[in-house]
């Protein structure tokens, strides 16, 4: 069952899964299955929150749901280790916060076509720390979105753990 943090909604039967139907069962989001990303999750299971979540604010506030879609689940598209590459990387080398957006983008454009929305999406989902400032309102709302289901894939495990013991 294809589910986002804090839902418990099937997506693969909404209207939400019309919008990515085409891309989620890519090889390459399949190779993001085995990725960790924020200490409790995978990098694909971060990309699924980020958009389902953007898509459910954009359809709520008239933007452009289905770019919203894509591009969320596309934000993450890359495949190194993040720690592993800022520890080794050598002077003068851009900071994994800087650059992966840049090669997300790249691979996305390999997977499929990305629309000048989604581009934008993408390439600026970590402002502001990558300087280039969002031309879309959508990409402001995946830029929060990530940085909320952060916190969630970090927070929601260790709440549930609390619960548990104190359950027990």
């Amino acid at each position: 069952m294809l589910k986002a943090i804090c839902s418990k909604k099937d997506l693969s039967l909404c209207s939400y899964y019309n919008c990515i139907s085409d891309i989620i069962d890519s090889e390459e989001l399949e190779k993001l299955k085995q990725i960790r990303h924020h200490i409790s999750t995978t990098r694909f299971q971060h990309c699924v929150n980020v958009s389902y979540y953007s898509y459910i604010i954009c359809r709520k506030f008239r933007l452009n749901a289905r770019s919203a879609a894509r591009a969320g689940l596309l934000h993450d598209l890359f495949f190194y280790d993040r720690k592993e590459y800022n520890s080794s990387r050598g002077k003068g080398q851009p900071h994994h916060s800087r650059m992966h957006s840049q090669i997300a983008l790249k691979n996305a454009g390999e997977l499929t076509d990305i629309s000048v929305l989604e581009r934008d999406m993408i390439e600026k989902h970590m402002w502001p720390v990558t300087l280039a400032k969002p031309r879309y309102k959508e990409t402001y709302v995946i830029t929060v979105i990530d940085k909320y289901c952060a916190v969630l894939e970090f927070c929601v495990p260790r709440v549930a753990k609390v619960a548990e013991k104190l359950k027990n």
